[in-house]
């Protein structure tokens, strides 16, 4: 028995549990540093579509099981052409970017490949020092995809996301943190501390402006009126308002825009 569990604890899979209105997904491959197969890229969109409709999340963190965050694709698993393979690690991707709530990767080791295209489709990124970066397509002769460019030239900036995808080097969270790949970088053994505070804060601030500026902030900008509606029939504003001369904490109740 025992060793079927461990078996099963090494096979390739997500997991993911709910701990006090914050979801974490746990990347599992230890025999690849967590490189995600066909069957994980597939996993994970109906994941992060169950924690969605689940009104108990609150934020989303994204992390690797052990020492490393994900060390990319793992080409063995990747059958058929690809565009293919490609299409799997877009729809990932582009399903972490939609989540409506707020969304971190929390990062140690390496955030490579496909796992630098997940953690750039997070809203924060935090890492740890000896965390190492690096979009890696220009090794194996792949193009990138055009949504994952411009994602990544939102954070970096044109000229870093051109060092990145020109020479598929290596970078370490000093020059993420100072470029904008990560957001804040911790001390070996600080990272999980600080993860818990952040998300903490994010579960306790109104989803209603969350959802919005997320929005904005990736570029919708046609649902002005369409938010105006929402705050005005949500009831947070006058609660934020009130706890704020209560001096209390507030308690936010809008939970999702039709």
């Amino acid at each position: 028995m025992a060793g079927r569990i461990a078996s099963a604890l090494m096979e390739p899979q997500l997991s993911h549990q709910v701990t006090d209105s914050v979801a974490t997904v746990v990347i599992r491959h230890p025999a690849k540093r967590n490189a995600m197969t066909a069957g994980m890229w597939r996993a994970l969109p109906p994941l992060l579509a169950e924690l969605a409709g689940d009104p108990g999340v609150r934020a989303l963190v994204l992390t690797g099981e052990g020492g490393t965050f994900c060390a990319g694709a793992d080409i063995s698993t990747l059958q058929g052409s690809p565009l293919e393979a490609q299409g799997l690690a877009v729809a990932a991707e582009e399903a972490l970017a939609a989540f409506p709530g707020p969304t971190l990767a929390a990062i140690r080791g390496h955030c490579v490949g496909g796992g630098a295209q997940l953690a750039a489709a997070c809203d924060l990124r935090l890492a740890e020092e000896g965390a190492l970066f690096g979009v890696t397509p220009a090794r194996l002769g792949i193009v990138y995809p055009s949504s994952s460019t411009r994602r990544l030239v939102s954070l970096v900036g044109p000229a870093t996301a051109k060092y990145l995808l020109f020479t598929a080097e290596l970078i370490d969270a000093g020059r993420a943190l100072r470029t904008g790949l990560v957001d804040e970088v911790l001390p070996e053994g600080e990272l999980d501390k600080r993860v818990t505070e952040l998300t903490r804060v994010l579960a306790s601030r109104s989803r209603l402006t969350q959802a919005a500026a997320k929005e904005f902030a990736d570029g919708r900008t046609d649902r002005d009126a369409h938010w105006a509606q929402q705050a005005r029939g949500s009831g947070d504003t006058a609660e934020g308002v009130a706890a704020f001369l209560e001096r209390r904490q507030p308690r936010f109740t809008w939970t999702t825009a039709g």
